[in-house]
């Protein structure tokens, strides 16, 4: 069984580029995901975090990464597939059907930055919760589970505890 939350320092962009490539490669061999969900200030290093996931993964360099905040969702034709979702321009509005659907597909990689905008009754059963916050030096990541625990979160877990 893993412990509830994990606590990730980031001191600087180099790391938090680092840690993304670094989940990138637990990811790149597997069939099956888990939604993670961002939540920080503007600014806080989401979408930064985010490049350097998809920049990690192959297929990439047909990737232009930038924030979905005007169209809600980039799909990244990489491999695996990454779904990035931005959720701030829906303050609080339920989004449609096919957001669910991409969002319960556990054969793509979902991220989605601004998650405090999606009712808690609408996240899945399991999901990766990845809060922001600052530190003294840089910033700090909460990493939490969301639901229930899976062998997948278990193994993301222990690799991440090497970080």
């Amino acid at each position: 069984m893993i412990k509830n939350q994990l606590i990730i320092n980031l001191p600087d962009v180099e790391s938090t580029l680092k840690f993304g490539s670094t989940l990138a490669d637990f990811f790149k061999n597997k069939k099956e995901f888990v939604p993670i969900f961002l939540n920080g200030d503007l600014g806080a290093g989401k979408t930064t975090f985010v490049r350097a996931l998809v920049e990690s993964f192959p297929g990439a360099e047909n990737a232009e990464v930038s924030s979905p905040s005007f169209n809600i969702l980039n799909i990244y034709p990489t491999n695996p597939q990454v779904e990035h979702f931005d959720l701030y321009r829906l303050e609080g509005q339920c989004p449609d059907d096919e957001f669910f659907d991409l969002l319960n597909n556990k054969k793509t990689l979902t991220v989605v930055e601004w998650v405090q905008y999606l009712r808690t009754e609408f996240w899945p059963d399991s999901a990766l919760l990845f809060t922001w916050k600052d530190a003294p030096t840089g910033r700090k990541i909460e990493l939490t589970v969301h639901g229930s625990t899976t062998p997948l979160l278990e193994e993301i877990f222990t690799f991440l505890k090497s970080f």
